[in-house]
């Protein structure tokens, strides 16, 4: 039988541990006070918003031109209709940026003198795309490449817009693929070679598991950025979302229909990123249960 000394040393080395987990379970209080804070000061700040806002005296003719009901509801399903090709452009772009982007990730992960050249190009790819605009990339791919008039190649606008908009986001999207590669520990390859698996094993089966579950989130952060921009393609004369706001503003000379696509892109967006927030949210309790019970 354990003596009363032993079991007293056991108390004083768990007692971190204890004082850790309690403090957890009590700072719900605290949570709670904190949110009631943040509702209270932003109800404030909107009513204070609203009072300024409803009593300037260009507040009328403001909500005559942007806030009409009436326009509201005759621009909306034509701008529905149009907010189609931009759900379908970000829709191919998005599984076409997720591969090729993994691909790119990779390419600058491989180790040794060997894969030099691999590695330069992938920094170059990364590099370039990543400096120039998104919407200098859409257009100059979408009225140069068709003005060459080379047989065979494609003269649409809306194949061209998601081309420019692949060749961007997986420069981004590569960049957060690597960090989740960058993120696994060196001793779980060196675990997974011990064990007899070759190096391109130990990527796919080892490495890029954990790497892409870590890097989830910020994947969806940037597929957010992605839907928004796809309203860039309107400069080629597609008629999407935006492009159709243009077009009822310069019928109707009345602004509301940009609410309209607002409204729409907001109705996607939001979702993804209450998704993302709830996916952070997640690993973040699961990592600090995993600290209390270390």
């Amino acid at each position: 039988m354990a003596s009363e000394g032993d079991r007293r040393a056991d108390l004083e080395v768990d007692e971190p541990r204890r004082s850790r987990i309690l403090g957890a379970l009590g700072s719900g209080g605290g949570g709670a006070r904190a949110v009631a804070i943040a509702l209270l000061s932003t109800i404030v700040f909107v009513v204070v918003v609203v009072v300024v806002v409803g009593n300037s005296p260009g507040w009328p003719a403001v909500h005559k031109g942007f806030f009409s009901w009436t326009y509201y509801k005759s621009a909306f399903p034509e701008t529905a209709r149009a907010f189609r090709l931009n759900v379908e452009i970000f829709l191919i772009a998005e599984c076409l940026i997720l591969p090729f982007a993994l691909l790119i990730a990779v390419l600058r992960s491989l180790p040794g003198p060997v894969f030099f050249p691999f590695r330069a190009l992938a920094i170059m790819y990364a590099d370039f795309f990543r400096g120039v605009p998104t919407i200098l990339m859409i257009a100059w791919l979408g009225f140069g490449v068709p003005g060459l008039q080379i047989s065979g190649v494609p003269t649409s606008t809306t194949f061209w817009a998601v081309v420019a908009l692949v060749l961007i986001y997986s420069a981004y999207v590569s960049e957060v693929y690597r960090a989740g590669i960058d993120s696994v520990h060196p001793s779980q390859e060196a675990a997974a070679r011990s064990l007899g698996l070759t190096r391109g094993q130990t990527l796919r089966k080892v490495i890029l598991p954990q790497a892409v579950r870590r890097v989830i989130p910020p994947l969806l952060n940037d597929f957010i950025g992605l839907q928004k921009d796809t309203a860039l393609v309107g400069i080629l004369g597609a008629v999407e979302a935006f492009q159709q706001t243009e077009i009822d503003t310069a019928a109707t000379f009345n602004f509301t229909a940009y609410l309209v696509a607002a409204t729409l892109f907001v109705a996607i967006t939001i979702p993804l990123a209450r998704f993302t927030d709830w996916l952070i949210a997640r690993d973040r309790r699961r990592r600090q249960a995993q600290g209390l019970f270390a």
